[in-house]
């Protein structure tokens, strides 16, 4: 059994989809972010970075383990499934899955507050952010042109990127210019085990989406 604390981001839905395709047994506790839940005490003890998501492993002694690729390559090393065994190809899927940590992660989460949450626009940073995330979506594209998954078969490499691509709106970016990158964005979301992660927590309403916005822009101005 596993506790996954979690809200309903990109990042959180990554460890939603994991467990799902896993088949695993799960508790899920959603944290308030507005109310800075993740910053308390009990919870800087499973991820002392105080962000989310975490889990914790009751099979393990209740073992934490917090950032979702670290996350990911744990569910997947433990239940052997996600991830090959096999040199090469476990190389291409760790690849692809810190070209999502170190690049379409941060790139995409700056263009999403600089578009959204900033409490003055300011227009070099839109730009900026926007336009890198959009330059590396060009290179998923490319590598998608041909082929059917990240890192050839599906793996933790497309769990961690597909939330991200789901957002594409929140970053000003289309996904109808980019071919490849589209068919594999439907393709994924075809799955019953995504389709059932995407409730894993509820997505939240436009209008608890509209006071998120203006809880943020309030602690960042």
């Amino acid at each position: 059994m596993l506790t996954l604390y979690t809200a309903p981001t990109p990042n959180g839905y990554k460890i939603s989809i994991a467990l799902e395709e896993l088949g695993l047994d799960y508790e899920t506790r959603v944290l308030d972010l507005r109310e800075k839940e993740q910053k308390r005490n009990w919870f800087l003890r499973n991820n002392p970075n105080g962000r989310i998501p975490a889990i914790v492993d009751h099979d393990e002694g209740d073992f934490p383990v917090f950032e979702s690729g670290a996350i990911l390559v744990y569910l997947a090393e433990k239940h052997e499934k996600l991830l090959s065994d096999e040199r090469r190809a476990r190389s291409r899927v760790f690849q692809w899955l810190m070209f999502q940590m170190a690049g379409i992660g941060p790139m995409q989460g700056q263009a999403h507050v600089f578009r959204n949450y900033a409490p003055e626009r300011i227009p070099y940073a839109v730009r900026r952010y926007s336009n890198e995330t959009r330059r590396l979506y060009g290179i998923l594209d490319e590598r998608l042109a041909d082929a059917d998954y990240l890192a050839g078969e599906y793996s933790i490499a497309d769990i961690a990127t597909w939330p991200w691509v789901r957002s594409h709106g929140n970053a000003g970016i289309e996904l109808d210019d980019l071919p490849g990158l589209k068919r594999w964005f439907e393709r994924i979301g075809e799955r019953d085990a995504v389709k059932r992660a995407l409730h894993v927590p509820e997505p939240v309403s436009q209008s608890e989406r509209e006071s998120f916005k203006e809880g943020v822009r309030a602690l960042l101005a």
